[in-house]
């Protein structure tokens, strides 16, 4: 899906999210179009992963303000008792028909995708385990833009 079909809400992906904070990111530069100007959730798994990101790469204080300003542009969606059921029934579901989401490993991918879901909004992203999730939209950037 190209970034001209919605406009409204949107939750991003870890690496969509955090792609405009490495220089000339050719991933920023492909989903710019489908992000700005759309109100922005992230998964509480993702602001854990950038922050983890960072502070295993000795980020200095420039740029650890920066992950911080980047971070407090969207709206991090916590845990509660709807986000659990909503994580736990999406396993379930991707389990029931074979879908890698359900496997251990993608445990955090699986907090994101269940943000979306239980919010009801597309979720922004380049990772191709969340083709074909049950219940959840997933917008693109088409290649080479």
């Amino acid at each position: 899906m190209s970034g001209q079909a919605s406009r409204g809400p949107i939750v991003i992906d870890t690496d969509v999210f955090g792609a405009d904070l490495v220089r000339r990111s050719p991933l920023a530069e492909r989903f710019e179009p489908i992000i700005v100007g759309r109100p922005a959730f992230i998964s509480l798994q993702t602001a854990a992963e950038l922050r983890y990101g960072a502070l295993r790469r000795g980020w200095g204080e420039t740029r650890m303000v920066a992950l911080e300003a980047r971070i407090g542009s969207a709206e991090t969606v916590h845990t509660g008792p709807e986000l659990i059921v909503t994580y736990a029934q999406l396993r379930a579901d991707c389990a029931r028909i074979g879908h890698a989401l359900a496997q251990r490993e993608h445990d955090a991918d699986r907090w994101v995708a269940a943000t979306a879901v239980r919010l009801g909004i597309p979720l922004v992203s380049n990772d191709g385990i969340f083709v074909d999730v049950p219940g959840l939209a997933v917008e693109r950037a088409l290649l080479g833009h």
